[in-house]
Parts: C-alpha cells; sequence; structure tokens
C-alpha cells in the first residue's frame, strides 16, 4: 500500500482547507488592522478636542472595542496558520512509521521481493519526500500573509485612472503680425486649439469664464447645482455668497474640473473646459484654499509649488507680492526654514500667505479663493487682503466668502441658494 502517497494527498486537502480559512482572516486582520491605525491617528491629531470635551473614557473604551476585533482576526489567522505544521509534520511522521511497520512485515515474510536494503531506501526516500512538503507549507503562510496585506494596494491600483479626453492645450505664445507659439518666456499665453484639418487656432488666454444652464450632481440622484448661469468676465472679481452647502465651493471644483457636469456647458475663453487638457486647464488657475496644506520642506520649496521652474528670484518676488516676508524676516533660516507637520510652527494667517504666494508665483489669469481669509482675524485678514489686492490686475478672480469686508471691491455678487443663482448684484 502507498502510504506516502496516501500521506500526501491528505497534507495537500488539509493545506488547502487551513489555507484557506487562514488566508481569510489574515485579510480580516488587515482590515481591522488599518482601522486601528487610522483610529490611533485620528486620536492623536485631535487630542486637544478630546481633552477639551473630557472624552477619554469613551475614546479608551472605542480603542478597547476596535483592537478586540484585531485581536480576533489575528487569534483566528495565526491559530490556523499555526496549525498547518504540525498537522503535516505529524502527517509525515505517520507516514513513515506505517511505511516501516508494513514494509519490514513484507521484508520479513518476503512479500514482493521486498528487503530490509530496499526497505531502508525507500524510508530515507519517505522522509526525502516529506520535508519539501513541510516547508511549503511554511513558506504558505508567510505568502498568504503579504497577499492579506497586499489586497488594498491591489485596490488601490486596480482605481481607474483619470480619464482626460481633452486636446485643447495652453501654450507661450507672442504677438507679431498675429499671435505665434514660441519657446520664449512671455506674459502672454493662448490656447492651441487643434482643427480637424490637422491644423490649428491660437486663441488668448485672457481668463473669461462663463457658466451656462449647469447642472451637477455628485451621485446622480441628489442635485447639487440646478441650472447656473455665472460669467466672469477678465479684470473682474465675481463673489459667491450663500448658506453652508449651498454649492459654492462646488462652482469652483467644476471649473478645474475636479468634476464633470451632467448636462450645460462651462466655457473658458469661448472653449469648452471639457476639451481643455485638464493639466493645462489647471496650470491656468490659480487657488487658495482655506484649509491650506504645507509639505515637508522649505518655505521657499513650498511657495515652489505654484510653478516647478520657478528662479529663485521670483520665488522671492512673489514671496514679497504675498506679503510674506512680513515674517520671514524674523526667522533665523529665512526662506530656507524647514517646515513640518504641515506648517506647525506657523499661524494659520501665515500658512494663507504663503499659500497666496504660490498663487502669485504660478501667475495664472484666473484666481480663485475659497473663504481664503474665514478663520482669520481682522489684523491678518487686512494682510491676506493686501496680498490679494496685489494679485487682482488683470486677473479674474473667483472669491467665496462670507466677511462683508471681503465682499466689498467686488465687481458682481452672486447669491447661491441650494444650487440655484438667485440673484446677481
Amino acid at each position: 500500500m502507498d502510504f506516502n502517497g496516501i500521506g500526501t494527498s491528505y497534507s495537500a486537502y488539509e493545506t488547502k482547507n487551513v489555507s484557506a480559512k487562514s488566508g481569510r482572516y489574515f485579510g480580516e486582520q488587515q482590515k481591522n488592522l488599518g482601522i486601528e491605525n487610522g483610529f490611533i491617528e485620528e486620536m492623536m491629531s485631535g487630542q486637544k478636542v478630546v481633552k477639551a470635551f473630557v472624552h477619554e473614557e469613551e475614546s479608551m473604551a472605542d480603542f478597547d472595542k476596535i483592537n478586540e476585533q484585531l485581536f480576533e482576526s489575528s487569534y483566528l489567522a495565526n491559530r490556523y496558520a499555526n496549525v498547518l505544521m504540525p498537522i503535516l509534520g505529524n502527517l509525515g511522521n505517520v507516514s513513515f512509521v506505517l511505511t516501516a511497520l508494513v514494509g519490514g512485515l513484507f521484508a520479513l515474510n518476503g512479500v514482493g521481493g521486498l528487503t530490509i536494503g530496499g526497505l531502508m531506501a525507500f524510508l530515507q526516500l519517505n522522509r526525502s519526500f516529506n520535508g519539501p512538503i513541510t516547508q511549503v507549507s511554511q513558506q504558505l503562510n508567510f505568502v498568504l500573509m503579504a497577499l492579506a496585506g497586499a489586497d488594498r494596494i491591489f485596490d488601490l491600483l486596480d482605481e481607474p485612472e483619470e480619464v482626460d479626453q481633452g486636446k485643447v492645450t495652453d501654450r507661450k505664445s507672442t504677438r507679431l503680425n498675429s499671435m505665434v507659439v514660441t519657446d520664449k518666456k512671455t506674459n502672454l499665453w493662448a490656447w492651441k486649439h487643434p482643427r480637424p484639418n490637422g491644423d490649428y487656432e491660437l486663441v488668448e488666454l485672457v481668463g473669461n469664464v462663463v457658466f451656462q444652464d449647469v447642472d451637477f450632481s455628485y451621485d446622480g440622484k441628489k442635485q447639487i447645482l440646478h441650472d447656473v448661469n455665472l460669467y466672469a468676465d477678465k479684470g473682474q472679481k465675481v463673489a459667491f455668497v450663500g448658506a453652508t452647502g449651498a454649492g459654492k465651493t462646488t462652482i469652483t471644483n467644476l471649473i478645474n474640473r475636479f468634476y464633470d457636469i451632467q448636462s450645460g456647458v462651462i466655457t473658458y475663453d469661448g472653449i469648452d473646459v471639457k476639451l481643455i487638457e485638464k493639466d493645462s486647464l489647471r496650470r491656468s488657475l490659480g487657488i487658495v484654499l482655506q484649509d491650506t496644506h504645507l509639505f515637508t520642506g522649505t518655505i521657499a520649496e513650498n511657495i515652489a509649488y505654484g510653478r516647478a521652474d520657478a528662479t529663485r528670484e521670483e520665488i522671492l518676488e512673489a514671496a514679497r507680492i504675498a506679503n510674506v516676508d512680513s515674517f520671514v524676516q524674523h526667522l533665523d533660516n529665512g526662506y530656507d526654514t524647514v517646515l513640518t507637520d504641515d506648517g506647525a510652527g506657523l499661524s494659520n494667517g501665515q500658512r494663507q500667505l504663503i499659500a497666496i504666494a504660490r498663487a502669485a508665483l504660478a501667475n495664472a489669469p484666473v484666481l480663485i479663493l475659497d473663504e481664503a481669509t474665514a478663520s482669520m482675524d481682522t489684523r491678518t485678514e487686512r494682510k491676506i487682503q493686501a496680498a490679494i489686492d496685489n494679485l487682482k490686475q488683470g486677473r479674474t478672480i473667483i472669491s467665496i466668502a462670507h466677511r462683508l469686508s471681503t465682499l466689498r471691491d467686488a465687481d458682481m455678487l452672486c447669491v447661491i441658494e441650494n444650487g440655484d443663482r438667485k440673484s446677481v448684484v
């Protein structure tokens, strides 16, 4: 009887059965580990709020619950993984013993011509055969652990890429008898609009933005914007006002094509934004958000995010326009001061001035301000407003604000209510 073959078949069956259960629980372990890490990060970043509202006990109870889930999945995963080795190891030993007993009886009785020497050789082969199977089962556990950890990475890699079917691009240009493309640095930009015959048309990039009967929904169910008609001409400051959740920020997100509209049309210098290459479109837009993000690096490097090829002199000029000098000159290392943890050593106003400097460096014809002074005191607001005033010349300004002080110099006020433009002042 082939005990070795029977043992091998049973080993394969047990490996498949146990590995399936182990793999499932390793996946649960990684999921719960991600939840716990996210919870810890959230609690650490919000520890002031936790202490302010005396929420320590509740937070600890929530952590214990999440940690218990992680413990349970880890216990089950390792229980099934650790039981595989003893099972396969003992199966190999049982196969060896049975082969020795039955083979010994056959050899002593001369059955099938089996001799003691032949039996010893077969037993040695049995041991050599079972050894690699045991090693493979051990390595299989490591593979399952790796696959469980990689599942979320694979899901991210499988996400579809952002679709960009735009054909119109931005190009440096100069004006002779007519506009022509140039490689030289100029202050004149144009849209390069390809034509079906292989030729192209240059349309001057001035910053005229128009919404025509625009409808938009994030999920296709709840309408966020309905039949919106807006326009912003070159050099104008257009301010959006309205209640929180009315759709003001959504409008700015549609201009730079973070989202695409369901119906209607948004034109930029007379060109449908869907026809403009996204990189080119976004290069033509300067954006200052309410929540500024600063990267690990020097102040100069953070300003240089506005334009990667900017020289040191251009960075310093943008900083001067944005009034960044007002606080950088008091720092020991000036513009070479290294920022970490999202600019933790700076105030909100100082971080916002750096964001404005980025926009100044980009020198875009359209500047979007999304409640840039919402959380600032009056003195800081004046500084930021002065920095914005330095950028206004010749630019289209689209501003979202609640403060009257921010709206005083607006050429046009658009009231947004429940996704509709109610009035224009």
